[in-house]
């Protein structure tokens, strides 16, 4: 679905031409290029973000034990996408070797190196004695995402105007940068991440009990912590080096499958990665449809399906505490 119509009888058609290598004629060359080049690296790519963010988010709220601790909101997406302004603008000068080291990877490894340095202050500073404090948490999101907005502003006065065009991207979010590219840079990491985060679905479930409760059932906490932080920042890092700052998808998607079925890990951290991905791509139809020919900024999108979501979170938790 998009602006140029594809039946699905062409659908079944060019993916039999391109993949089995089947003889089809009377296919319009514009609706194959569309499909091929467009489309199906798109969908694909909001499937692997989508799975990544929302496994990402789910371990982190295992990892700190609370629902609101989204990489978004806590300032883990701000500081991924801080670091790959300042990559933006500084890279040819600043970072030169890095882009030389690791070409088309440079920019998804500047991410990662943000994501991972704000993931580990944010663990530092909010857990003190095996919990996490809530307030400092927030607090300390609300403080990296205004450094990240105050040095975004200063990298966007130093920008020329092609690097303005690309920071305006990582502000909003979108998928439209999507090719086959793109799905080679982020499939590895993706893969990583969210392959490496679904064993440890046990040891969430030991540390809901407290940490204490979790050692004495046999759990490392400072090696599972440690793999969290890592493997979540490998994924909010690529995800927002390729689609800028999606927002509130890895809040919104864990707690929908903890209120509606289940708060068992085991269960949470696979079927976060499916309703992410299903759910990203979902969003993304709807951006490319809503305004056609024009495009709408997925984060836009995500944010609107998540502040509700957020606000009831913190409506429930009022309640509980008022009955306590």
């Amino acid at each position: 679905m998009g602006a140029i119509e594809i039946p699905l009888e062409n659908l079944f058609r060019i993916i039999g031409k391109s993949i089995f290598h089947l003889e089809v004629d009377g296919i319009p060359k514009q609706r194959e290029s569309v499909l091929l080049a467009i489309r199906a690296p798109r969908v694909l790519l909001g499937a692997l973000i989508g799975a990544t963010l929302s496994i990402s988010g789910c371990s982190v709220q295992g990892m700190f034990r609370n629902p609101l601790a989204e990489p978004g909101l806590i300032g883990v997406s701000a500081g991924a996408s801080m670091f790959a302004v300042m990559f933006i603008v500084l890279g040819h000068g600043l970072f030169s070797s890095m882009t030389l080291l690791f070409g088309y990877y440079a920019l998804s490894i500047a991410s990662f190196i943000g994501a991972l340095f704000t993931t580990w202050l944010l663990y530092k500073f909010s857990v003190a004695y095996g919990k996490s404090d809530i307030s400092t948490l927030l607090l300390m999101g609300i403080a990296i995402n205004a450094l990240a907005i105050a040095f975004n502003g200063l990298f966007t006065y130093m920008a020329t105007d092609e690097q303005l065009r690309t920071i305006t991207f990582w502000s909003l979010g979108s998928l439209g940068g999507a090719n086959w590219k793109t799905i080679s840079v982020i499939l590895p990491f993706s893969m990583i991440c969210i392959f490496g985060l679904l064993p440890f679905g046990k040891a969430l479930n030991a540390m809901a009990l407290g940490e204490a409760q979790a050692e004495h059932l046999g759990i490392n906490i400072k090696n599972v912590n440690k793999y969290i932080i890592i493997l979540a920042a490998i994924g909010v890092g690529s995800s927002v080096a390729l689609a800028g700052i999606i927002g509130f998808l890895a809040l919104l998607v864990p707690h929908l499958l903890r209120i509606s079925i289940t708060a068992d890990h085991k269960f949470l951290l696979p079927a976060s990665a499916l309703l992410g991905a299903g759910l990203l791509v979902l969003a993304d139809l709807v951006a490319r449809t809503i305004v056609i020919p024009a495009e709408l900024p997925i984060g836009i999108l995500t944010a609107f399906m998540g502040i509700p979501m957020f606000i009831v979170i913190i409506l429930k938790n009022k309640r509980e505490r008022r009955f306590l």
